[in-house]
């Protein structure tokens, strides 16, 4: 027997900082009937972010994690956002049907408007398959972050960090001032894949070592991590064989990227960009079905909360003005051209903001604007690393365009 569809105005799925930016904002631009769905608690990730940093951005002081996501629980609560947790969502249709499931069972919810805002994962050993043995000790950064700061568990006394992404770094800085020894912090590429304030702060400062240009080619251990086995990398990132080393150890985290979680706008039928892994999207961030929106790390991992923040409340505005028949016209294509990894939204117009992030870093880099072979706009950024994200305003007066592609030139 089919269960019995609620009707709501917006669905947001997710209660991280962009699905609680997104449901306010779409509360506060009209719609009353907004529900916000997650399998967990209010505040996702970041309630196991107790460091400082957030909200530098946002409100111009610094904050820790829960600092920071209390504030956005409080504004949603005086907003009367209703909240449905310790609920899975099984199915998003085409047309706006969410299948839920909760203690009480399973249920149907018909949205007219859907915010996705799930987050993203870890990628895992098997992800970037390390050879060797399977004892335990071998965690994720962020595995190891929960078990530390909502458990109060320590996962280890001598540690190499495998991959500089920023739960990396953090973890790294944690593990020395819990009292554990970190040997090294080792990175394929040749540049760190975190922000350059906590590669300063979580390493150089306590002293940790980063090997650039070095991945880990073996596991040892029987029951527990023994060592760890690190190798060079050529410029093919492959190991070159003869320069392994192993390093003593009884744990190893892995910073070794994140992944937009999407099953559920696959599931969908949403059209999935292979450089972000995320929904492919126009300027209000609305998917190619219809009244479904995206926002934050399902949509591209970002390295700052307060723009995952941002990004969540514009999709939850453009979600109540689809509603009110008040949707944009966006008549442009967006493509990365040479030197990025990605441009979004796919589709903009005069006066929209690109998001971007370049394949490897540079200073003095302009970032170039072409339609068809006609430079129609530049703009100069004094560093870009592909650790941070780029912001870009297009011209108010760029019309009369099918297609923009966006380039970096270098200084």
């Amino acid at each position: 027997m089919t269960p019995p569809e609620r009707p709501v105005d917006v669905a947001v799925v997710g209660a991280g900082p962009a699905g609680i930016a997104a449901a306010v904002a779409a509360r506060r631009a009209g719609a009353r009937g907004v529900l916000l769905i997650d399998r967990d608690r209010l505040g996702g990730i970041m309630r196991q972010c107790i460091h400082a940093g957030f909200g530098i951005e946002r409100y111009g002081e610094e904050l820790t994690g829960p600092e920071y996501i209390a504030r956005d629980i409080e504004t949603m609560e005086a907003e009367g956002v209703e909240a449905m947790l310790g609920t899975m969502v099984l199915d998003l249709s085409p047309d706006r049907v969410l299948t839920v499931s909760s203690a009480g069972g399973v249920s149907r919810l018909r949205a007219g408007a859907v915010v996705l805002a799930m987050g993203c994962r870890e990628r895992t050993r098997e992800n970037v398959m390390i050879p060797g043995t399977r004892p335990a000790g071998v965690y994720t950064a962020g595995a190891a972050q929960n078990l530390m700061n909502l458990r109060n568990i320590m996962v280890g006394r001598r540690v190499v960090v495998l991959g500089s992404g920023d739960v990396g770094l953090i973890m790294a800085r944690r593990m020395v001032l819990e009292g554990a020894e970190v040997a090294c912090v080792a990175e394929v590429m040749p540049v760190p894949g975190g922000l350059a304030r906590n590669v300063r702060q979580c390493l150089d400062d306590l002293g940790i070592p980063l090997l650039l240009g070095h991945t880990a080619v073996e596991v040892r251990g029987e029951g527990r991590v023994s060592s760890v086995v690190l190798a060079r990398v050529g410029e093919d990132l492959l190991p070159v064989p003869g320069t392994e080393m192993e390093v003593e150890c009884d744990t190893l985290l892995l910073s070794v990227g994140l992944i937009p979680e999407n099953e559920l706008s696959s599931r969908a039928g949403i059209e999935l960009d292979p450089a972000t892994g995320g929904p492919v999207v126009d300027g209000s961030f609305m998917t190619n079905v219809p009244g479904v929106f995206a926002c934050g790390n399902a949509l591209h991992v970002h390295d700052v909360a307060d723009w995952v923040s941002e990004e969540g409340a514009e999709a939850g505005r453009s979600a109540a003005r689809w509603l009110s028949g008040d949707a944009p016209d966006w008549p442009f294509e967006v493509a990365a051209g040479r030197g990025l990894r990605y441009a979004l939204p796919h589709r903009s117009g005069p006066g929209g903001v690109v998001k971007l992030r370049v394949s490897e870093p540079a200073r003095d880099a302009d970032i170039v604007g072409v339609v068809g072979s006609t430079e129609v706009f530049r703009k100069r950024f004094a560093r870009a690393v592909p650790s941070e994200m780029l912001r870009v305003e297009l011209p108010e007066w760029l019309d009369n365009v099918e297609r923009l592609i966006l380039e970096v030139e270098r200084g």
